[in-house]
């Protein structure tokens, strides 16, 4: 009778604690690998990819000869692709094991009492930057991974105050230039690029900011709140679309709905507010 299979019960403790520090070390590994994909664009991507390796299988085991031949091809492609795509990733990868922060578990969430006094510093500065013709753009992110942009900037790591924000965006200073980024409750990085919108249907009346504004919030689920340069208008971007002509109450108001009620609430305050600031723009 064959006894091989019962030798791992025999092994030495020494053998078995090797082999579950082994695996918890690979599955941490995969664990930070994962995490630092979750919510950005490369997880759809990673997905498609494990999508096209299910039907790859699928045709080599059904023997479609074609099918396999054209697959080969695509997945030639996807090697020379795929570390392109994957390049900001990649990068911030590298940075974390250079600076000693991938194996550290990231912060939580900001609490909702966190958000709603965040929110009223943001109100608050972008009043008076709009009264005073300051321009601003200052992008709040949620659940969607932007480092790539994130680290086009200066990296501040400050906490959320009318003041610091205010004097971010005085004209002539280092850091004006750009967009300011919000994540977990804190500053984490100014005079950031921002891509721009492609969309035709933007009103060409519309400068840089009110662009990047609309461009980072039609690759994530960011909200963007802008102050124009040149007349002060307040207005807030979400998913593409643009609400302009708020004040220092409806603004707050917008965001405590999305940043601080339930999930539900916002989505439908939103369309209702939209709705509303379409109308008073065409007025």
């Amino acid at each position: 009778m064959d006894f091989t299979l019962f030798s791992g019960v025999f092994a030495s403790p020494w053998d078995v604690i090797r082999s579950l520090v082994d695996i918890a070390i690979v599955a941490y590994i995969f664990y930070r690998l994962l995490s630092l994909i979750q919510g950005s664009r490369a997880e759809q991507l990673l997905k498609g990819v494990f999508v096209l390796l299910i039907f790859s299988a699928a045709v080599t085991l059904l023997q479609l000869d074609l099918l396999n031949w054209l697959l080969d091809k695509v997945w030639l492609v996807l090697a020379i692709a795929l570390p392109i795509v994957f390049q900001p990733e990649l990068r911030r990868i590298l940075e974390q094991l250079g600076q000693g922060r991938f194996l550290k578990t990231s912060a939580g969430r900001t609490s909702p009492d966190a958000n709603r006094l965040m929110v009223r510093e943001i109100a608050t500065a972008v009043k008076m930057m709009a009264r005073d013709k300051v321009g601003a753009l200052i992008v709040l992110v949620r659940e969607t991974n932007i480092d790539e942009y994130l680290d086009s900037g200066t990296r501040m790591d400050s906490l959320v105050s009318a003041g610091l924000l205010i004097n971010v965006f005085v004209p002539n200073t280092p850091l004006h230039d750009g967009a300011v980024v919000i994540k977990d409750g804190r500053i984490q990085s100014a005079a950031c690029f921002l891509p721009l919108s492609n969309n035709p249907a933007v009103d060409s009346k519309l400068g840089t900011r009110h662009r990047a504004a609309l461009g980072i919030t039609e690759v994530s689920d960011a909200i963007a709140v802008i102050v124009s340069e040149e007349t002060g208008v307040i207005s807030l971007a979400r998913e593409g679309r643009l609400i302009r002509y708020l004040d220092e109450k409806t603004l707050q108001e917008i965001l405590e709905m999305e940043l601080v009620a339930p999930a539900v609430q916002p989505e439908r305050a939103w369309k209702r507010r939209f709705a509303d600031g379409r109308q008073d723009a065409e007025k």
